[in-house]
């Protein structure tokens, strides 16, 4: 039987004062329009390098340019210099505006990989078919996204991630795996999909144990362009 209003009133179990919880307090997070919030790691605003270097080690070799950081293909890749595990990534992109003579994996491709081992795929995705776990926001050669909410090619978008690292015992086995949420110019397109292994291009994903590690970005023989990059350590 459900009781009375009248007889919750007269019940000291049912002060409403008894479900207020007041610690902990959270911790004051500013979040100015159009900039990172006050907890972030900056890792480009446009004004240079100092958080990436190249993968192979040394100088990052990309293009700095009107806010923006662009691939100079035939360079390789680059890393951020700290190590992260669990966070909360926000990073825009742009493929190539001109198209001309080029479609599917070869339109605008490069790749954001968590952990330097999983990827999450940048790819020109508008009027471009592809396989689809291999489309723009997929987990690639894993996950397909929910939908394709690419944008055309010239155009800025965004990826808001929320990436939670595997776990591994003290014998290297797999406690758990990772897992990655993906917000694609602010539509769900990843929700919270579990990574099978690394990222592979042939053969099955695997895991094998480490720890924290960079966030690298692609080189993949294309001009994509990054900016407003930054990351929340969760």
């Amino acid at each position: 039987m459900v009781a009375s209003a009248a007889a919750l009133a007269h019940d000291p179990a049912a002060d409403p004062e008894k479900t207020e919880a007041w610690t902990p307090v959270p911790a004051v997070v500013a979040t100015p329009v159009g900039a990172a919030p006050s907890d972030a790691v900056v890792l480009f605003d446009g004004s240079g390098l100092a958080a990436w270097e190249s993968e192979q080690g040394g100088d990052a070799p990309w293009r700095v340019a009107d806010g923006a950081l662009t691939v100079v293909p035939g360079s390789k890749g680059i890393r951020t210099r700290q190590r992260f595990c669990d966070i909360q990534l926000h990073v825009e992109w742009r493929s190539p505006a001109q198209t001309r003579g080029v479609d599917g994996q070869n339109r605008g491709n490069s790749g954001i990989f968590l952990q330097e081992l999983y990827e999450l795929q940048v790819l020109d995705s508008h009027d471009n078919p592809t396989y689809p776990n291999g489309q723009a926001a997929s987990i690639y050669k894993q996950a397909i996204p929910l939908v394709n909410a690419s944008r055309p090619p010239g155009e800025w978008q965004s990826y808001d991630v929320i990436w939670k690292a595997p776990r591994f015992s003290e014998g290297g086995g797999l406690l758990s795996p990772a897992r990655i949420t993906v917000l694609h110019n602010g539509v769900l397109v990843q929700d919270d999909t579990v990574i099978a292994g690394t990222t592979e291009y042939r053969g099955p994903p695997s895991y094998s144990p480490h720890g924290c590690a960079p966030i690298s970005l692609q080189d993949h023989d294309s001009e994509v362009s990054f900016r407003n990059i930054w990351v929340r350590e969760l």
